[in-house]
């Protein structure tokens, strides 16, 4: 690629974030009544349902405090993320910082505080939020809120975990994941030798756990012992979910100063995405068996929005960071693949559920596992990784 084509491409990441999918979450998503945020949004930015689901609050939280932090201190962008973190702190927990699954429009609870990522996004809310306002109270959520998170990495459902005790212990790789990121969010609010600890057990568990060097592969849930389990949960692997760990693994790199750990972090990604592809029809399957059985998830097969946009981001930083062509050419596969399949053309915002041939299959823009966070944030990604590289190209 031309220099001309990273400085082109910048342009049209960051047109997208700021002028199509951010303006569509701030009109459309936000309840001006009860306050927090709408994610079930039809084709048009119409709600079509009420309830309000805690992680997906608590990330678009992040999104405009992140926005705001980042990108412009745009007053509408604070305002938004201050009255959603409001409502997820009146309404969002019991109380003791135990954050439930989804709540009512009006934030009373629906779903008991089984789910592990309503805590671990109500913390990288909150902070970065205390980033923005300097409010210490933000920031005092979200340190405890953290601390619960690693308290429970144990068993994250609790009380509300429906394994029979004993029996088939499986540890899933999704929590050990999502703590690279985070530790990094709110690594403000860490004491540094507790934070390189916590670092340091995350890349631990991504690299050398999940990462299975006799598969090539990141494999989603591994016995107890850390043996593979020969069942539907232990054959699953999930290509979007380890690509997209990658990322979080090269900004690990980069903030310890560790190359070796960039370049294996890359190497694991190409192979990812190389075993994910659908060679037929294109795109990254969703999930996947890693002996070729056929899977429990009846949805194995679709195309997703995150899946690929989180492989836009690897690939583009993996080829930042190491200069490797494969994942320059990845990027342009995916790339062309994700504007041209989930882009909606006639309205804001993007589709997110494909089929396996790829056309749309729910033209909703929001709902219970979609909100303001993966397309946004993909874009913002995008976009400061191809002007990083364009600069670099002077």
């Amino acid at each position: 690629m031309e220099k001309t084509d990273f400085k082109q491409l910048a342009e049209k990441y960051q047109k997208e974030l700021l002028e199509n999918v951010v303006p569509f979450w701030l009109n459309c998503s936000q309840d001006k009544e009860f306050g927090g945020y709408f994610t079930c949004l039809d084709r048009e930015g119409n709600v079509f349902d009420t309830d309000k689901f805690i992680w997906l609050q608590g990330r678009e939280v992040w999104l405009f405090s992140m926005l705001y932090n980042q990108v412009e201190q745009k007053q509408e962008w604070l305002d938004a993320a201050i009255q959603g973190a409001e409502f997820l702190k009146k309404y969002g927990h019991d109380g003791n910082l135990n954050w439930y699954f989804s709540l009512t429009q009006e934030g009373n609870p629906l779903v008991e505080p089984y789910n592990i990522f309503s805590y671990t996004f109500a913390s990288m809310a909150f902070g970065q939020l205390s980033k923005a306002t300097g409010n210490q109270e933000y920031a005092d959520i979200a340190k405890k809120t953290f601390e619960l998170v690693l308290a429970k990495t144990g068993n994250p459902k609790g009380q509300w975990n429906k394994a029979y005790p004993g029996t088939r212990n499986l540890k899933n790789f999704a929590l050990p994941m999502i703590l690279c990121n985070l530790a990094l969010e709110i690594e403000h609010l860490l004491d540094e030798d507790f934070l390189k600890e916590t670092m340091e057990t995350c890349i631990h568990e991504v690299m050398e756990v999940f990462y299975r060097p006799e598969l090539g592969l990141v494999v989603e849930n591994l016995n107890a012992d850390e043996t593979l389990s020969d069942t539907f949960d232990g054959r699953l692997l999930n290509p979007g979910h380890a690509i997209e760990a990658m990322w979080f693994i090269m900004d690990l790199g980069v903030r310890l100063n560790r190359p070796d750990l960039i370049t294996k972090a890359n190497e694991i990604a190409i192979q990812m995405v190389e075993y994910g592809w659908d060679q037929e029809h294109g795109g990254i399957f969703y999930f996947m068996d890693r002996l070729g059985h056929p899977t429990q998830q009846l949805e194995w097969d679709q195309k997703l929005w995150w899946v690929h946009i989180e492989t836009l981001i690897t690939m583009l930083k993996g080829y930042q960071l190491t200069g490797s062509e494969k994942s320059l050419e990845w990027f342009k596969k995916v790339h062309d693949y994700t504007w041209s399949h989930f882009k909606d053309e006639e309205h804001s915002e993007w589709f997110g559920y494909l089929n396996r041939q790829g056309e749309v299959l729910l033209p909703l823009k929001g709902g219970k596992w979609k909100g303001c966070f993966h397309v946004p944030r993909g874009l913002y990604q995008c976009w400061q990784t191809l002007e990083t590289i364009n600069a670099s190209l002077k």
